[in-house]
């Protein structure tokens, strides 16, 4: 009767394994795993050259995205007002058109101003500007109107008796508040 061991080693389990091959299969030779610290330094600084050279490379290339963000901020800033002035031309050519004219008749150049004006209004709405003016009898609004006077007035308290000066917004930014007089309270 043969006795077998509770506890067998390794080479016992797999009497046909090789002592000097791992799991994975790949052996283990005492040339491949020891590196003289001359070729481990070589690597290390093949390494460091190639985290430099990417870093670099790296910096640069923010660099290019930090100035090209910077010449496109400043073409906004220098062309932001190019499609207005493109709206406005013609009213400058309707203006020196009726400069030019020999005007005899009163009502025809008064036409004309008008005709000019509904160009210069349409000019301000494709370039999302708007006038500000408050019909009479409208409440006063601070956000967009500025009043020069309080005048009594048969009107509810501060409400446009009359409008001074037309204000201007574009978009929604106030870029001259509407001059009114208001009524004063009784």
């Amino acid at each position: 009767m043969t006795q077998e061991n509770p506890n067998p080693s390794p080479e016992q389990e797999n009497p046909g394994a090789d002592p000097h091959v791992d799991m994975a299969g790949a052996t283990e030779s005492p040339e491949a795993v020891v590196k003289t610290p001359e070729q481990e330094i070589a690597e290390l600084t093949e390494k460091l050259t190639e985290m430099q050279d990417n870093f670099l490379r790296a910096k640069a290339e923010g660099e290019n995205i930090r100035r090209r963000a910077a010449e496109d901020v400043t073409k906004a800033h220098k062309f932001a007002i190019e499609s207005f002035a493109e709206h406005l031309v013609p009213v400058t050519d309707s203006l020196y058109a009726a400069l030019n004219a020999e005007a005899v008749d009163a009502n025809a150049f008064k036409e004309g101003l008008e005709i000019t004006l509904k160009q210069l209004l349409s000019a301000f709405e494709k370039g999302r500007m708007s006038e500000i003016n408050p019909a009479v009898g409208d409440k006063f609004d601070p956000h967009h109107h500025q009043a020069i006077a309080s005048v009594p007035s048969d009107q509810e308290a501060n409400t446009v008796v009359s409008v001074l000066q037309r204000g201007y917004s574009i978009s929604d930014r106030i870029l001259r508040p509407a001059l009114v007089t208001v009524s004063a309270p009784k």
